[in-house]
């Protein structure tokens, strides 16, 4: 009586409606205690909690817990960071430091945030000329 004939264009659709339990982003999770030796590239965000010892390329979001790690380059969209970075990190975006966050090496982003707290060792280029 109340039901609508309309038919659900998610069931037998090649590209169906994402429903409400879906996901609308993807996201890499990388966790605590896991270990990862040479290059990662992805087009999604990441969240690193372990340790990397090579090159990440990152087209979206680099979110680093406290308990992060990385040795090593960084090239990634925009980034918040809570844990210790030794390499270059090349930020597009935003590069927001947290209150834990330690960097030791080179840092070029287009916008830098720094919290109290935060700190970081090396040379310093801010501005969008440097992260073309």
């Amino acid at each position: 009586m109340f039901k609508s004939k309309k038919a659900n264009p998610a069931v037998g659709s090649k590209n169906p409606v994402p429903s409400g339990d879906a996901p609308t982003s993807l996201s890499n999770n990388i966790a605590p205690g896991t270990r990862i030796e040479g290059k990662f590239t992805t087009s999604e965000d990441v969240r690193m909690d372990g340790r990397l010892v090579g090159e990440i390329q990152c087209y979206k979001k680099l979110v680093m817990g406290e308990q992060g790690q990385i040795e090593g380059d960084v090239v990634c969209e925009d980034s918040s960071i809570r844990g210790k970075i030794m390499g270059t990190l090349k930020v597009k975006g935003l590069l927001h430091l947290l209150a834990t966050a330690r960097l030791e090496g080179k840092i070029m982003a287009k916008k830098m945030v720094v919290d109290e707290g935060a700190s970081y060792s090396g040379e310093c280029l801010i501005g969008e000329q440097h992260v073309k």
